[in-house]
C-alpha cells in the first residue's frame, strides 16, 4: 500500500501511529500468521466462536492488523453460511467492499475500537485506556443492530487498561450481549487480571521470520523510500516486529544504532562528547520516537550482555551490576515520561552507568 504523499501538524489518528504508514485497521495484506488466520476462519465458519479472543504476542508483529483483518471479514460476511464464507482461502476482504470502506475511517456501526483517549489539553495520547473509554461498551451495546451479525469490539491494546478500565471490561466479558465478540490485542498477557485471561481463548502469535519482514517492508513500499541496505538492517534488528523496523526506518533507527554501537564498542572508554551528540539528537521534544528506540537498543544490548555473562560464567557481582543498570534505567524512563523530567539527563545517566559497570566487570576479570 502506497504511503500518503504529506504530512499534517494534525495529531495522529492512533496513539501508536508511525509517521505516514498505514493503520492495522488499514492494511488489506497480512504478513505471515497464516495458521491463526486459518483457525480464525475456520473456527468462524464452523460456529465455534469464542466470544472473546485474546491475541498475543510481541509488539508490532501483526496482531492488531489480523484483529482488524477478522473483524473485517466477520461484518463483510454476517452470515458465516453464506457461499462467500463456505468458499474463503484466508480472511482477506477487497479494500472497496462497503464495510472495509466503513472500518477504515472508524464509521463501521459494526465496530468498536476501544485505545488510549487523545488529551486535548495536554495535546498527547494517555498513557492508559481510562475507565470512560470502556464505558463506551454501554450505549455501544445498547442500540438496536442496524447491520444484523456480531457487533465487534477491538481493544488495542488490553496492556494499557487501567484498573477501573479492566475491572470495566471484565464485566462486559463475564456477561457479554448477544452476537458480541471481543478481540483483545496484548503484548505481555501476564498484566492482565486473571479474570480476564479466564473469559477469553488464548491465540498465540510469534515474531515474523526476518525473510518475511524483508517481504512485509517491501510490500509496504519501504524499499522505495529507504536505501536497501537501510531496510535490510531494519529487518535484521526488528526481532520478528514489523513495527520496530518501520520505527527504525521512520526515525532514523539504522543511523541511531550505529551511533548507540559507535558508544558501547569503545567501552570501558566513555566518550562524553559522543554521549553528548546522541542525546541532543533524541531528547528534544517532537523526538518520541527516536528516544523511545534510543532505549529499547539499550535494553536489547543490556539483555544480550546478560545472557553472554551468564553464560560465561560471570561473578555474581558483575550480573548485579548489569541488572542494577537495566532497573535503574527503567525506573529514571517512567519519571520521565510520567513527570516530563529531562531525557538528556536519563541518557547520559544511562551510559555513564554501563560504562561504570562495564570498567568493573573487567577488574574483576583480571
Amino acid at each position: 500500500m502506497a504511503r500518503a504523499a504529506k504530512r499534517t501538524e494534525e495529531p495522529p489518528k492512533e496513539p501508536d501511529q508511525i509517521g505516514d504508514w498505514p493503520l492495522p485497521k488499514l492494511q488489506t495484506r497480512l504478513i505471515g500468521h497464516e495458521t491463526a488466520e486459518a483457525e480464525l476462519l475456520e473456527s468462524y465458519r464452523a460456529g465455534r466462536l469464542h466470544h472473546a479472543l485474546l491475541l498475543t504476542g510481541p509488539e508490532g508483529i501483526g496482531k492488531a492488523t489480523l484483529a482488524f483483518r477478522f473483524a473485517r471479514f466477520v461484518l463483510a460476511h454476517p452470515d458465516r453460511q453464506s457461499p462467500e464464507v463456505a468458499a474463503a482461502q484466508d480472511l482477506s476482504v477487497p479494500a472497496d467492499h462497503a464495510a472495509a470502506r466503513q472500518i477504515a475511517i472508524g464509521a463501521h456501526p459494526g465496530l468498536l475500537h476501544l485505545r488510549r483517549p487523545y488529551d486535548e489539553k495536554g495535546k498527547r495520547f494517555r498513557g492508559e485506556i481510562t475507565v470512560d473509554e470502556v464505558r463506551r461498551l454501554v450505549p455501544y451495546f445498547g442500540s438496536t443492530s442496524a447491520h444484523g451479525g456480531f457487533r465487534v469490539v477491538v481493544v488495542d491494546v488490553a496492556d494499557d487498561l487501567n484498573t477501573n478500565a479492566a475491572n470495566a471490561l471484565l464485566k462486559a466479558l463475564e456477561e457479554p450481549p448477544s452476537q458480541a465478540l471481543f478481540l483483545l490485542i496484548c503484548h505481555v498477557p501476564g498484566r492482565l487480571l486473571p479474570t480476564i485471561r479466564s473469559r477469553c481463548r488464548r491465540l498465540d502469535l510469534r515474531p515474523l521470520p526476518e525473510e518475511a519482514l524483508r517481504r512485509g517492508l517491501h510490500e509496504l513500499g519501504a524499499d522505495a523510500s529507504h536505501e536497501s541496505d537501510a531496510v535490510s538492517l531494519a529487518a535484521s534488528l526488528a526481532d520478528g516486529s514489523i513495527r520496530r523496523a518501520l520505527t527504525l526506518l521512520e526515525a532514523g533507527g539504522v543511523g541511531l544504532y550505529g551511533a548507540v554501537a559507535e558508544i558501547l564498542d569503545r567501552l570501558p572508554a566513555f566518550d562524553v562528547a559522543a554521549v553528548h551528540r546522541l542525546s541532543d539528537r533524541v531528547a528534544p521534544a517532537g523526538s518520541d520516537e527516536a528516544y523511545e528506540l534510543l532505549i529499547d537498543l539499550v535494553f536489547d544490548w543490556l539483555s544480550k550482555k546478560m545472557r553472554r555473562e551468564a553464560v560465561a560464567g560471570a561473578p555474581a557481582a558483575t550480573l548485579a551490576g548489569w541488572a542494577e543498570v537495566w532497573e535503574k534505567t527503567a525506573h529514571a524512563v517512567g519519571l520521565a515520561d510520567a513527570f516530563n523530567l529531562d531525557r538528556k539527563q536519563v541518557v547520559l545517566d544511562l551510559f555513564h552507568d554501563i560504562a561504570q559497570v562495564d570498567r568493573t566487570a573487567r577488574a574483576h576479570a583480571s
